[in-house]
């Protein structure tokens, strides 16, 4: 990746903190828009999860490089960025062999609509006696004019529900690799380099 591509140097100027992936990555927007606003336009965030919400993280997605789409995910041991090619093969796999329940989906919510609405006030990451599950940002929780918390319409996977246009993995793929996917022969003709 082309060095005036990538939207920040280093996995360590990001904000970061561990279970918290939403606001990670609405951090790194919040760079992106400040640092290098005319970027933000072909920046995605990706909601993954499944219809039945076992679980779910957040990455974002930079489209439109001189090589190819790359995801920014703060969680992951591959490269910051990696590129997606790389990513769809080591973190996103296939589909294959998980009940069909299970079956990814993504949300792709465009990074501006994401900085305008989401809202989170942490409360998911509270138990029933109102103790932290893990320890919060040490900023205030995110909130907009409209919401003190939407992190579920974020998350579901009902495409009439909250923003973006959600998608199965192979769509996913399709859309951003042009028909490669873990699942197919083909992609393993991938170039894995980031």
């Amino acid at each position: 990746m082309a060095l005036e591509d990538r939207i920040t140097p280093s996995r360590e100027n990001c904000d970061y903190t561990s279970c918290y992936c939403e606001e990670n990555v609405w951090r790194l927007c919040e760079l992106v828009r400040r640092e290098r606003a005319a970027q933000l336009e072909d920046m995605f965030v990706v909601f993954i999860s499944n219809e039945k919400r076992t679980d779910y993280h957040v990455v974002l997605l930079q489209t439109g490089c001189r090589s190819s789409s790359v995801v920014y995910d703060l969680d992951s041991e591959l490269p910051f960025p990696c590129s997606l090619q790389l990513y769809a093969a080591e973190a996103l796999r296939s589909d294959c062999g998980i009940i069909p329940a299970y079956h990814r989906k993504l949300r792709v919510v465009p990074a501006q609509s994401f900085l305008s609405n989401f809202a989170s006030d942490r409360s998911h990451m509270k138990d029933s006696d109102g103790s932290w599950k893990m320890p919060p940002p040490p900023y205030p929780p995110i909130h907009t004019t409209e919401n003190q918390m939407n992190l579920d319409d974020f998350i579901s996977m009902r495409p009439a529900v909250g923003w973006g246009r959600v998608l199965s993995l192979d769509e996913f793929l399709q859309r951003h690799l042009g028909g490669a996917s873990p699942s197919s022969p083909s992609s393993a003709a991938l170039s894995l380099s980031p």
